[in-house]
């Protein structure tokens, strides 16, 4: 048996639409926060994490752009609005928990941090 997808009430985008804004969104905060995070691991004193530390998390976060710019790319060059799985978003997730730790971390050491540079909505 054949479902339908509801109707969305008139004057509102298609399902498809509708998740492919919403998506590009989460994406564009993920590419922000990756970002980020490479910028406060440069300031990032010794005293705050080791060297070795982040240097790990360094890797992470530029693994992090290849895998959401591999994403995009895929999102990209579908023919239809596409959506991510809940696997490939936790490890994602989890990252940008890292960054927040870090920043947090880093002001509790009085370090000074640049002004955030909000991404514009896409």
């Amino acid at each position: 048996m054949a479902s339908t997808l509801p109707q969305p009430p008139s004057g509102s985008p298609p399902a498809g639409e509708l998740l492919d804004q919403l998506l590009g969104s989460l994406m564009a905060d993920f590419r922000f926060w990756f970002a980020r995070g490479l910028v406060l691991l440069d300031l990032c004193p010794d005293h705050v994490m080791g060297a070795e530390q982040r240097a790990e998390l360094a890797a992470e976060l530029e693994e992090g752009q290849r895998a959401l710019q591999a994403a995009s790319s895929l999102r990209s060059a579908a023919p239809t609005p596409m959506a991510l799985d809940m696997d490939a978003l936790t490890p994602w997730h989890q990252l940008v928990l890292k960054v927040w730790n870090l920043s947090a971390a880093l002001r509790l050491a009085g370090v000074a941090l640049p002004e955030r540079e909000w991404p514009a909505s896409p």
